[in-house]
């Protein structure tokens, strides 16, 4: 199973630039929220009792939400463009099914990231979830575990820093990270060990 999971990782690698541009680096990749949520169509209402200007409302809101993806706005779409049938199985299932594929592709896009930089809880953590494979918790380490493996990560890569730092005799490099030390704001440590990778 994980020898597959190489080859997804390699092209999930390759097009992440295009498919995750727009992405935070820290933050988790943008996907639709699970519920429909709309000004004018509640998400109470039952899919199959909706008319079509409802249809069309309900998924006009997941296109219009901020963290909509491109799998769940290419199947959106796709259900806009068809009948009312297609419009009521993206409500249905389609949506959730997009979610999850997208979700998916971002593990992995993290996932290749992660072991260039030697990450080790992240990657532990995605590959347990990859192994369950369960959707809903795909959505909710995005949204709350992965800052908190990444932070971790960060850190220990930032005390290896320091301490080569402090054998090079470094005195520049070794305030520098003593000040983030202090402050410790997980996404400024994130971003100053992408540029110190980088340099």
């Amino acid at each position: 199973m994980r020898q597959h999971r190489a080859g997804l990782l390699v092209a999930a690698t390759a097009l992440a630039p295009a498919l995750l541009l727009s992405t935070p680096a820290f933050a988790g990749p943008s996907v639709a929220p699970a519920t429909v949520t709309s000004a004018t169509v509640s998400s109470e209402t039952p899919v199959d009792v909706m008319t079509e200007d409802e249809l069309r409302a309900a998924i006009t809101a997941i296109l219009e939400a901020e963290t909509t993806g491109r799998a769940v706005t290419e199947a959106a779409t796709q259900a806009l463009n068809g009948t009312v049938d297609d419009m009521r199985t993206f409500l249905k299932t389609g949506h959730r099914f997009a979610q999850a594929h997208g979700d998916r592709f971002a593990l992995l896009v993290i996932l290749g990231r992660a072991r260039e930089n030697g990450d080790r809880r992240v990657i532990q953590e995605i590959n347990d979830l990859l192994d369950r494979d369960i959707p809903e918790e795909y959505r909710e380490w995005l949204e709350t575990g992965y800052p908190l493996a990444q932070a971790e990560d960060d850190r220990f890569a930032l005390f290896v820093v320091l301490g080569k730092a402090q054998k090079a005799g470094d005195t520049k490099l070794v305030q520098e990270i003593n000040g983030l030390l202090d402050r410790m704001d997980a996404e400024e440590v994130h971003t100053w060990l992408a540029t110190y990778r980088a340099a």
